[in-house]
């Protein structure tokens, strides 16, 4: 690597999202035990972070309902992460009595999509963050997610101001990761570097990543721009699933093994075993009846064709 590309991450953090953001959506009820077996077979891959479901209501989000009894099944495994995400104090009782490693709280960058998402102005939302992140004991890690940073279906695009003030509200109440969300898949890659640097900028101690859906297929060049400013850590989903029911018109995630055999030909560490990956694709694959065009393409590409 020559030029711009010199100064990129040696290596590079995926988070796997499918058993959340990727299966939310999908209408057939993946049994509890299928789902157990394809979390544990995403663990052996080497990720170092998986978001394993959602503590959310069973009447938004259906497929999600077994969230506690998915966190009691799963085989814990050294130096893993399994993270939930959670909307509200009513979640966060049952996610931490679940053994949850990393709560993953939520908010929009657009009011109008945190009263459709979460039922309550952007506002209300930021305080209930606040409680809960005081009640979640020391042991717990915590992120929060900020959805439609670089654009929303219902107020278009979102000003960089006040994105940084959000952000620098929820740092001030302590957390030090928070993940910058396409929620739209409209992010451009200018757009991208420019909020990355700026942000990393101003707040330094804070761990930014990015997750990145793939709407208008620019998500892979949004994480070259995430990577030349220095962002090292990345939501994917595997297959490219997934979706936000209240983004009309988003497409699924990046998919891990685009990303994955994009940073191992350019040398960039994941530690992430790319065949048990493509296993795992395919039994998902196989479960959730969707065809991977990704995983073809990725198996092409390893058997050197």
């Amino acid at each position: 690597m020559t030029g711009c590309y010199d100064s990129l991450p040696t290596a590079v953090r995926l988070v796997e999202v499918a058993p959340r953001d990727g299966w939310q959506n999908l209408i057939d009820f993946i049994p509890t035990e299928t789902k157990v077996e394809l979390i544990d077979d995403f663990g052996s891959c080497g990720f170092k972070e998986i978001e394993v479901s959602s503590f959310v209501s069973p009447k938004a989000i259906p497929q999600l309902k077994d969230a506690t009894a998915v966190f009691k099944a799963i085989k814990p495994l050294v130096g893993l992460v399994t993270a939930a995400l959670v909307p509200n104090r009513r979640g966060l009782t049952p996610a931490l009595v679940a053994g949850v490693d990393k709560i993953v709280f939520f908010i929009s960058a657009s009011d109008t999509h945190n009263r459709k998402n979460l039922g309550c102005p952007q506002k209300q939302t930021l305080a209930e963050i606040e409680a809960m992140f005081k009640i979640v004991p020391d042991d717990v890690a915590r992120r929060v997610s900020i959805s439609n940073v670089f654009g929303c279906p219902y107020e278009g695009d979102i000003a960089f101001p006040a994105v940084a003030r959000l952000i620098e509200s929820l740092a001030a109440f302590g957390f030090e990761e928070i993940t910058l969300c396409d929620t739209l898949g409209v992010a451009t890659p200018s757009q991208v570097y420019n909020f990355s640097c700026r942000l990393q900028e101003s707040l330094p101690e804070i761990d930014f990543g990015l997750h990145l859906h793939d709407s208008c297929g620019r998500a892979l060049a949004c994480v070259m721009a995430g990577l030349q400013a220095g962002i090292d850590r990345y939501d994917t989903a595997t297959g490219g699933l997934g979706g936000c029911p209240y983004a009309p018109g988003a497409a699924g995630n990046l998919a891990t093994e685009d990303l994955l055999s994009c940073l191992d030909l350019m040398g960039i560490k994941t530690g992430i075993d790319s065949g048990a990956l493509l296993a795992v694709a395919q039994r998902q694959a196989q479960v959730t009846k969707i065809a991977n065009s990704h995983m073809l393409a990725f198996s092409a590409g390893y058997n050197g064709e």
